[in-house]
């Protein structure tokens, strides 16, 4: 905590990485150039969650992480306590400590891949007062396995979930349990989550372009790369280009669709895998799923579904394919099948795709 508090004094600019894999934080020690002169206005580099390869580094100023941080007590109801379950080399764990720093309280603390015993006792001991805690959708899965976790995570003022997109079911246990989630969208870019629920949060702009890629701007963007690419995302002032793909609705609300890297185009026609991740999470029969392309000689690529199946269940292709088709376009259905176990994954929880996609091409 001391660390960040010299980070918000103006006193140091760091680098977060995993002190549990000294193999990938010396890579981003020498990636980044840790130790070589940075501007003064930058607090923190954190490294990107590296889905196209080496992580670039987003350089955030005292001024965005404050900003942040302000901005999400706005919204949430005011500061408060903080449990800090993510890695702290994360923007979403980072982000935490800004926050409780800002409040004046330490965060109570977990391990990422805690038990839901130690989850609930963490927050039973976190006290009275405004509490917050923020996780991705695998561990409020996780959690809303256990009645005691369950219970502890209902007692709290708001559950921030990022990451990536909650499964249909996860968000249904959540709400009948009484805990109150709140998603969030956002990247180390922004700052970390800047649009709850849809909406951005104040001070903060949503636009989307003709091609449907989504920009987000305002006083998080980060002031750029460590290592600068080109197209550089961050080219006009104030506004970073993400590689997400979303629409606004009639009242501003932004929903994301996916990924411009993950689309998938079959005959000529292109599948967005989060909305077909949504059309099939809301069969009973699927406790999980990943959707992704491989590629096909007809179709230039086909659509494939992973899919953990619900304890007890069956489920068969045909049937996937007529529940997707009730919803969406039949090109959108998956042409092929296949049960796992668990889906893999990868930094705080994001669906690896690329995984699968090597695996069952």
């Amino acid at each position: 905590m001391s660390v960040v508090r010299d980070v918000l004094d103006g006193h140091a600019s760091i680098l977060p990485v995993p002190a549990h894999d000294p193999a990938q934080a010396a890579a981003l020690t020498t990636a980044l150039r840790a130790g070589e002169p940075i501007d003064d206005a930058i607090g923190v580099v954190l490294s990107t969650s590296g889905t196209t390869g080496t992580p670039k580094g987003a350089m955030l100023t005292v001024a965005a992480l404050t900003a942040s941080a302000e901005a999400t007590h706005a919204r949430l109801g005011g500061p408060g306590r903080w449990l800090l379950a993510l890695p702290a080399y994360h923007v979403a764990g980072f982000q935490v400590l800004v926050r409780s720093v800002i409040a004046g309280v330490t965060p109570a603390a977990v391990p990422a891949s805690f038990e839901p015993s130690a989850l609930a006792a963490a927050i039973d001991a976190m006290g009275s007062g405004r509490r917050y805690a923020s996780l991705v959708a695998a561990q409020l899965d996780k959690a809303l396995r256990d009645p005691q976790a369950t219970k502890a995570l209902a007692g709290l003022d708001a559950v921030l979930i990022g990451g990536g997109p909650m499964p249909a079911n996860v968000a249904e246990t959540a709400s009948a349990a009484g805990v109150s989630v709140v998603r969030t969208y956002g990247m180390s870019e922004t700052a970390g989550g800047c649009v709850y629920d849809g909406v951005p949060l104040d001070g903060v702009g949503v636009r989307v372009d003709d091609d449907g890629r989504i920009w987000l701007g305002g006083p998080t963007v980060a002031a750029g790369y460590r290592n600068p690419v080109t197209p550089d995302p961050f080219a006009e002032p104030g506004w970073f280009r993400t590689d997400d793909i979303g629409v606004l609705d009639d009242s501003g609300a932004l929903r994301v669709l996916g990924r411009v890297d993950d689309a998938i185009s079959t005959g000529g026609l292109t599948v967005l895998p989060g909305l077909v991740e949504t059309a099939l999470s809301t069969h009973p029969a699927v406790a999980d799923c990943a959707v992704f392309g491989v590629p096909d000689e007809r179709l230039g690529q086909r659509v494939i579904a992973a899919v953990v199946v619900a304890a007890g269940a069956s489920v068969t292709l045909a049937q996937l394919r007529s529940h997707v088709a009730d919803t969406l376009p039949a090109t959108a259905a998956p042409r092929q099948l296949h049960l796992v176990d668990k889906l893999p994954r990868r930094g705080i929880g994001k669906v690896d795709r690329r995984e699968l996609a090597r695996r069952f091409a």
